[in-house]
């Protein structure tokens, strides 16, 4: 009977450490992250052939994640939302027109949020910001607003409304 309680005790903390590893490192896709915000800052500053080859960066990234090297839970939550990821991308990516790539990031922004919630992505704090006159969301790593709709004529417009990993 001892034998089986040490047995069970082992088992037990070998799970208990195991998912404290697992939810406490970030996900394989925090990678994906930085490449968000790549194409983010490029919209900060208007500069629409910037977020062109930082949206194929984050295309080509989203299209290499390695599903196996994921845990369940990860590759789950992701795979609802490479499809679209990869979609608002591909569109950014095709285009000059800082216009149309605003409107892209709308959605972009929307599901990365959804992922970054499903999944630990990164360590650091993400910020979800919100532009009241786009009435539409972004990520960022930092709590001063610098908003990607309107470029400088409304840099600063806009709020946190939600802190991840804080």
């Amino acid at each position: 009977m001892k034998k089986i309680f040490l047995l069970v005790a082992l088992v037990a903390a070998t799970f208990t450490q195991t998912f404290a590893q697992n939810s406490a490192k970030p996900s394989a896709l925090g990678s994906l992250l930085s490449s968000y915000y790549d194409v983010k800052n490029d919209l900060i500053k208007s500069n629409s052939t910037d977020a062109a080859t930082h949206a194929a960066d984050f295309l080509k990234a989203v299209n290499a994640v390695d599903m196996k090297s994921l845990p369940a839970a990860d590759m789950n939550a992701f795979m609802s939302f490479q499809d679209k990821l990869a979609f608002d991308a591909k569109h950014i990516s095709e285009s000059k027109d800082i216009a149309h790539q605003r409107e892209h990031f709308a959605n972009f922004s929307s599901n990365f949020f959804k992922l970054a919630k499903a999944v630990k992505l990164t360590d650091q704090a993400v910020y979800y910001d919100y532009c009241p006159m786009k009435k539409s969301y972004w990520l960022s790593a930092d709590a001063s607003i610098k908003n990607p709709y309107f470029g400088s004529q409304m840099l600063t417009c806009g709020k946190v409304t939600e802190t991840l990993n804080k």
